[in-house]
């Protein structure tokens, strides 16, 4: 796979704090690949050195294979949508999608024939005229997209840029993100916070943590195979449990994740079963979250919502296939 971004060494320190701490990665050209983790975390700070917008204390960043040290912004084959949007009020939609080529100097009938065709790519064709005022949230979006896209970079970096959007927009943002960057073929580095987003449209997720990768891999590696308890923790729901009930199940003293939903009521040959007091039931719609108090620790396990539960603080045996069971690589 040939490298679109590679980190080498990268570390980006302000005073004592180390944002971005020795970060090796490759982004393979024409992948979509998202940056996942809390605030803080280095994710952003890691696209911002890509962008140029920050320079690394140490290590280097290379495009296409060509070392980006000393390279300003402007020198580079990547192109940045923002949250905001950042879009010029003053100007018309097809202005503000040209905007970068008039900076580059070309002429006036070639970019705004080159901004009309990428406002056709994000299904904006006949809004040129308009004002961003007269513009939902999405269709900004989607305009930064074209603005971004009308310089034909080679990346595509996108930092949160579905972050103020409402579910239901977002959601079906997502979904066009991911068929847009199919169509395009270009690699897009997508930074959020948000596991869904990740999970749902990259073809690979970095999960970062205190300046560092912490997991990369394929969403379902991610979302099934966790190494850590951080990982196991930040994406999606999971039970923890601790070395002393791991051990109490298999014998193995070791800290071991499970999710929500693979755990069932249901009684079986080669199922590990923990039986505790109910705590609570939650109804969901699709599925009720029971909690149910195992020693020290709470359970929790996504039933069908149709499941008859026992009394309020009643005994209940939960079970899950030993296969559902996940070692961490946390000491014990």
């Amino acid at each position: 796979m040939t490298s679109a971004v590679a980190f080498r060494s990268v570390s980006r320190h302000f005073g004592a704090v180390k944002a971005v701490d020795s970060v090796d990665l490759d982004i393979g050209e024409g992948e979509f690949f998202a940056m996942l983790g809390p605030s803080g975390s280095g994710k952003t700070t890691c696209l911002r050195l890509v962008a140029g917008f920050e320079q690394p204390t140490s290590g280097d960043i290379a495009i296409f294979g060509e070392s980006t040290t000393g390279l300003p912004p402007w020198r580079r084959a990547v192109n940045t949508v923002f949250q905001d949007y950042a879009l010029f009020p003053h100007m018309n939609i097809l202005e503000n999608v040209a905007y970068g080529l008039m900076v580059k100097g070309i002429d006036r009938a070639t970019r705004h024939k080159a901004a009309e065709e990428a406002l056709d790519l994000v299904k904006l064709g006949g809004y040129g005229t308009r004002k961003t005022a007269q513009l939902s949230g999405g269709q900004r979006q989607r305009v930064a997209l074209a603005r971004a896209l009308v310089n034909k970079p080679k990346v595509l970096l996108l930092d949160e840029p579905l972050g103020a959007l409402d579910l239901k927009l977002r959601e079906a943002m997502q979904e066009e993100l991911k068929s847009l960057q199919k169509a395009l073929g270009i690699t897009f580095i997508f930074v959020t916070h948000d596991q869904s987003e990740a999970l749902s449209m990259a073809d690979r997720v970095a999960v970062f943590n205190n300046g560092h990768i912490v997991q990369a891999g394929a969403p379902e590696e991610i979302y099934q195979q966790p190494k850590t308890r951080f990982v196991a923790n930040f994406v999606g729901s999971s039970n923890v449990l601790a070395p002393t009930l791991t051990e109490r199940l298999t014998g193995e003293r070791r800290w071991t994740s499970v999710r929500p939903e693979q755990i069932s009521l249901a009684a079986g040959q080669d199922r590990l079963e923990l039986t505790g007091t109910l705590t609570n039931a939650s109804f969901l719609g699709a599925v009720r979250r029971i909690a149910v108090r195992v020693d020290d620790q709470v359970i929790h396990a996504d039933l069908p919502a149709f499941v008859e539960l026992p009394g309020e603080k009643g005994p209940i045996t939960l079970s899950f296939e030993r296969r559902s069971l996940n070692f961490l690589d946390d000491a014990a």
